[in-house]
């Protein structure tokens, strides 16, 4: 499923047009990315969690060249699914 999908499936279980939908979609995900950039973690019972994780610096190695170079620590975004979330997809519905 694509973002168009979405949108469409999100307008008809909610009732609303597809424009409401998208804006809505895109204030979500806004609001996510901005909550996980600013070090927050957004929870969502039952469907899964949002949050950012710190990634320790690596030695790493050009599979090109065989060089050995240095990864530098970063932070990356990290979902956890939810109990609800994991049964149902577990269960296929």
């Amino acid at each position: 499923m694509n973002k168009n999908e979405l949108i469409d499936a999100i307008a008809a279980e909610a009732g609303s047009t597809k424009a409401e939908s998208s804006r809505i979609l895109d204030a979500f995900i806004n609001q996510v990315t901005k909550a996980v950039a600013a070090g927050d973690k957004v929870t969502l019972v039952g469907f899964g969690t949002f949050q950012p994780t710190n990634r320790a610096a690596k030695t790493g190695r050009n599979p090109k060249t065989g060089k050995t170079l240095e990864i530098p620590a970063s932070v990356a975004p990290k979902f956890s699914a939810g109990a609800t979330f994991k049964a149902r997809v577990k269960a296929g519905k």
